[in-house]
């Protein structure tokens, strides 16, 4: 079981999955190539240069798919922007071009799954995308045809057959998949290590220094010296601005609950609502009378909604509507996504022009399929060879294409400022309840302060080192989240999440006095997953 993550909830995949553990970097090392960032795309990538003979070190400031790539619902299906906005975007030969590269990524988990013998549940099916009443999105006809003209393998149906309620019309994409993300990357892991690859965990990167072409990765516990360096961090910590700008970050939420095994089909499922809700189910034992459906969705911008919880219940009212042979919840969690400006991940060389740095960046709603695809890319280019869809994913291209959304994107985040010359949200800590966290004003600065369980204050600086917006409190993860570019931060101010690399300075004799703190509510309400922890 994985404990040791990014925050407070825990998916399905940390309950079910033994990971390996590695122990931080000891001293300085030197690789041909430094893997910065132990998900899916870092390990895919460290795995695929390993078995080309390269040496390898592979660090992560946390552990073995203990970012994001343990919060996914792990299912490998069409772009978000669906191939007719892709079309749109970037024309036929892009969509063609995206299709290709997303099915090379699916080939290349099932093909490793299967050569490496990773017992990852790893399953084709189909997938099905069918319009809510409220979606601004209709002409499902022009998806089909698009998603031919790329190449797909898709038609346009009545309904979504096998389903108790009626979607009404659809498109069905043939020989999609799913998987265990935790599963596979513990596979990953140990295949590394055998092909001669080495991993750390608790090894935090903070900057990448070049020293006459040589990298130098300068680490929490020492540096690694290498040719060339893959920033497989989710959002790359070694662009202060660019990349940033190009991208903007959303939580994301899921519900895992118990249906009757055989009540639902076995298919992938997507609406078009904004917020959107996705659908995948899972087993977990053979022999078990039931089955877990997996539903994501109501995703809003990191860091501005303190209170999250109502997403969790807006999710579990949609399923229960349409899904009536739901039980119980057995799990709930959420995760982070990068959304780029114009649809498509950023994937290859560093958008700065730093030579021998790729990165594996902009997921949206795609993340095991995008990583993969980078992962493949990064290895073409420190092999060598010709990088295919090189120019399509490029980081540095610019961002006319979703011009739109970048300006929208821009004074989001620019309006966030604006909470430097608010008043606290509380005035006292005396008002933050046990397991809660507030912001408080003290003078000309704020003040992040978390009340324990036991009642004792944690205060650190509410101003994230990376660009200095003020963090908010996110009760679900029981975190510290910026609302501009998506840094997270622990109760004690460490870094959870980039681009942050440093952590939230402390306070030293906080001024704001240790007032007794409300009586400890009792927890009547928590919902348990399978593990003791709770949300």
């Amino acid at each position: 079981m994985l404990e040791d993550t990014n925050g407070w909830s825990q998916s399905v995949w940390m309950d079910t999955a033994d990971i390996p553990q590695y122990p931080p970097l000891p001293h300085d090392a030197q690789a041909d190539v430094c893997v910065i960032g132990a998900g899916i795309a870092g390990l895919t990538c460290a795995y695929l240069l390993a078995r080309e003979g390269r040496r390898v070190i592979v660090i992560d400031a946390i552990g073995i798919g203990a970012g994001e790539t343990g919060r996914t619902t792990a299912h490998c299906f069409p772009p978000d922007e669906w191939y007719a906005g892709i079309e749109q975007r970037f024309g036929v030969d892009g969509a063609r071009e995206v299709a290709d590269s997303y099915a090379t990524a699916t080939a290349l988990i099932e093909t490793v799954a299967r050569l490496e013998h990773i017992d990852c549940q790893f399953e084709r099916l189909d997938g099905y995308l069918f319009v809510r009443p409220d979606s601004h999105f209709r002409d499902l006809g022009a998806e089909a045809e698009a998603a031919l003209r790329a190449g797909v393998q898709a038609e346009l149906l009545d309904r979504v057959p096998g389903l108790s309620f009626d979607t009404g019309p659809c498109v069905r994409y043939r020989h999609q998949a799913q998987f265990h993300p935790l599963k596979y990357l513990s596979g990953l892991a140990h295949a590394i290590v055998r092909h001669g690859g080495r991993l750390h965990g608790h090894t935090l990167a903070t900057a990448i220094n070049d020293h006459g072409g040589i990298k130098r990765v300068r680490t929490s516990s020492g540096t690694v010296i290498a040719r060339d360096v893959v920033v497989a961090t989710h959002t790359p910590f070694n662009d202060r601005v660019v990349m940033h700008t190009k991208q903007a970050a959303y939580r994301t939420y899921v519900v895992g609950l118990r249906v009757p095994r055989g009540a639902v089909p076995r298919i992938l499922l997507w609406d078009t609502g904004d917020p959107y809700y996705y659908v995948r189910l899972h087993s977990s034992d053979a022999d078990s009378a039931d089955e877990l459906l997996i539903v994501g969705g109501a995703d809003h911008k990191t860091g501005q909604d303190e209170h999250p919880g109502h997403r969790y219940d807006a999710i579990e009212r949609w399923t229960r509507e349409r899904f009536p042979m739901a039980a119980e919840v057995a799990y709930r969690w959420s995760g982070e996504v990068m959304e780029p400006a114009d649809g498509l991940a950023y994937l290859g060389a560093d958008a700065g022009g730093e030579p021998h740095v790729q990165v594996i960046t902009g997921d949206s709603g795609n993340g095991m399929t995008h990583c993969t695809i980078g992962a493949i890319m990064a290895t073409h280019a420190i092999m060598g060879r010709p990088v295919r869809w090189r120019d399509l994913y490029d980081p540095a291209r610019p961002v006319l294409r979703g011009i739109g959304e970048f300006v929208s994107e821009q004074v989001n985040t620019l309006a966030q400022y604006a909470s430097w010359v608010s008043g606290g949200e509380v005035e006292n800590a005396a008002e933050i309840p046990h397991g809660e966290g507030a912001i408080l004003r003290d003078g000309m600065r704020k003040l992040a302060v978390y009340r324990d369980t036991d009642g004792a204050l944690h205060a650190v600086s509410a101003a994230c080192t990376h660009l200095g917006c003020v963090v908010h409190w996110n009760a679900a993860e029981r975190s510290w989240d910026c609302p501009c570019h998506g840094s997270r931060f622990g109760t004690d101010g460490q870094v959870l999440h980039g681009p942050a690399v440093s952590a939230l300075a402390p306070i030293d004799e906080p001024p704001f006095g240790l007032a007794k703190p409300p009586e400890k509510p009792r927890d009547t309400h928590s919902v348990r997953s399978m593990s003791s922890r709770t949300e």
